[in-house]
């Protein structure tokens, strides 16, 4: 029979299940244009059937190879509702009365697909446990268990126990309360806290070479209280609240005709394209940010009573050793250098996420543009400046956590009694002129790199985000201004310790930062709102 052009088969009706149904139709070319001689044109294949799927308008992600590899195959599995819908597309040679009434076939042969495998299992086969609800059922795929997040049958023949670094990072992002993260870092930075205050390192001075009593207590080092106490439980609230925006709702917004199935698997390939980034970032943080930082900047140091670096906490023992020993501040960094860097790690993938969610976002809009329609693009729209407007804000944060580490490193090497009074007398100086507390002594600052990299690291993705997501769009004028303030930040983070009065700068920078962080869009909606009003 010929509709539309191609070779149409109707529904057999026969009480066939799916996967004999599916041999059937396969095995008859349904669906597949007629030859030159007016003849079928051959069985599908399974390229040839994917290429047809993946061809269909409204189908935007298109499907997986591997998926329709699997329903050529003798297996357990069914098929999902999506893809039930294009092979009735398919089947139905696009005429809207044979594609309804091929779903419905196709549904009916699934269900009748369950029903036969869950009375095999009860006469005692060693068929895989299916659903008890054949409705239910055909609304998901029929699969064993497959690792968290992995959903789609094109994911069902890899092994239950395969462990992914990238799959579990990103989980730790978007499962469970939105607290753990961000009370997890806070909670350690707590503990080290209370363990520096039993040992007596919590506030602590020593007198140097020079006469000046400086105050290296823990609790006094920006980078381990503002940094691990406000600044990354922030970072991680924000990368949560955008990752989970983008997997639950701003996705669908943009790709309406795939179901959540068909999304997140979309999605877990994408985080498992990265998987070779994530590896990178943790041995990178794990083993040379960890642990041979610590050998380098206090094991070392501690165990030959002297180096090149400036005293701080970490290194007490070695000019007050009547208040902590050398041992128990062995043990008390190794733990501390163990706590960073695991939260180092946490917060590089939390900027991998991001910068996967703004790639995800920038592909599916461009096929989306593809297709001129306004409201699509409006959406979109909206999409990315809630996108744009989050990488702000955990850019924001990361390079204040970079101003904590430089600016700590920056004050041991001066000639200030503490943090505070070191800024002040910068400040100061613009008025006075330079006095000998902005002077520094030439120690080593490996902080000084590792800061640099964690500013370049975010406002990279920054930067990303904004060229890719924020061109040609109609929020021009928000980018603009968090782009300055990102800018402001980084000038001020650059200029710590090179000049005298950079605190000025620096408080100032900040200042914009916490308002951008409270409201990014720089009330550019509340304008847009007014302006709305005005016109109507």
């Amino acid at each position: 029979m010929l509709k539309n052009g191609k070779f149409f088969v109707p529904p057999p009706k026969d009480g066939s299940d799916l996967k004999e149904l599916f041999k059937q139709l396969a095995a008859a070319g349904a669906g597949r244009p007629l030859g030159n001689d007016g003849f079928p044109a051959g069985p599908w294949t399974p390229e040839l059937l994917s290429e047809a799927i993946s061809q269909i308008d409204s189908n935007r992600t298109g499907v997986d190879l591997r998926t329709v590899q699997l329903w050529f195959q003798e297996n357990e599995k069914g098929i999902s509702t999506a893809n039930i819908r294009w092979l009735a597309r398919i089947f139905g040679c696009d005429d809207p009365v044979a594609t309804g009434e091929w779903q419905m076939e196709l549904s009916a042969a699934q269900s009748r697909l369950v029903a036969k495998r869950r009375d095999l299992k009860k006469a005692g086969s060693s068929a895989p446990p299916l659903a008890s609800d054949p409705a239910h059922t055909i609304s998901v795929d029929i699969e064993t268990k497959i690792p968290a997040g992995l959903t789609d049958d094109a994911r069902a023949n890899l092994p239950v126990q395969r462990f992914s670094l990238a799959e579990r990072s990103e989980a730790l992002f978007s499962r469970g309360s939105p607290l753990n993260l961000p009370a997890s870092a806070f909670a350690g930075a707590t503990a080290l806290g209370f363990l520096s205050y039993i040992m007596g390192i919590h506030n602590a001075t020593f007198v140097r070479a020079d006469g000046l009593a400086k105050q290296v207590g823990f609790l006094w080092a920006p980078n381990w209280t503002l940094l691990f106490m406000v600044f990354l439980p922030l970072f991680f609230t924000f990368v949560r609240e955008l990752l989970v925006f983008w997997k639950h709702e701003g996705r669908f917004q943009i790709v309406a005709q795939v179901d959540r199935m068909e999304s997140d698997h979309a999605w877990a390939r994408n985080v498992e394209g990265s998987s070779y980034t994530y590896w990178s970032v943790f041995l990178i943080c794990v083993l040379f940010a960890g642990l041979v930082q610590w050998i380098g900047v206090c094991l070392i140091p501690l165990i030959n009573r002297g180096s090149n670096y400036a005293v701080d906490w970490g290194k007490l023992s070695i000019v007050r050793p009547e208040v902590i020993s050398v041992w128990e501040e062995v043990v008390f960094t190794g733990i501390a250098y163990l706590y960073m860097c695991l939260c180092f790690y946490l917060f590089f993938a939390g900027l991998i996420l991001l910068y996967t969610v703004a790639y995800d976002l920038w592909k599916i809009g461009e096929t989306s543009e593809k297709q001129q329609k306004t409201d699509d693009r409006q959406e979109i729209d909206e999409v990315r400046l809630r996108v744009i407007r989050g990488t702000f804000r955990c850019t924001v944060l990361g390079v204040l956590i970079a101003i904590c580490m430089k600016a700590q490193s920056s004050y041991l090497t001066s000639a200030s009694e503490n943090i505070v009074a070191w800024l002040v007398s910068d400040m100061s100086s613009v008025f006075h002129g330079p006095n000998m507390a902005s002077q520094g002594i030439g120690y080593r600052m490996p902080t000084h790199y590792s800061s640099l990299l964690i500013a370049v690291s975010a406002c990279f993705v920054f930067l990303f985000a904004s060229f890719r997501l924020g061109a040609g769009s109609r929020f021009r004028a928000p980018l603009w201004k968090m782009s300055a303030v990102v800018g402001l930040l980084v000038a001020g983070y650059l200029l710590i310790g090179a000049l005298a009065g950079f605190s000025i700068l620096l408080s100032v920078a900040i200042l914009f930062a916490i308002y951008g962080l409270i409201d990014p869009g720089f009330g550019w909606e509340r304008a847009t709102e007014l302006g709305n009003q005005h016109v109507s």
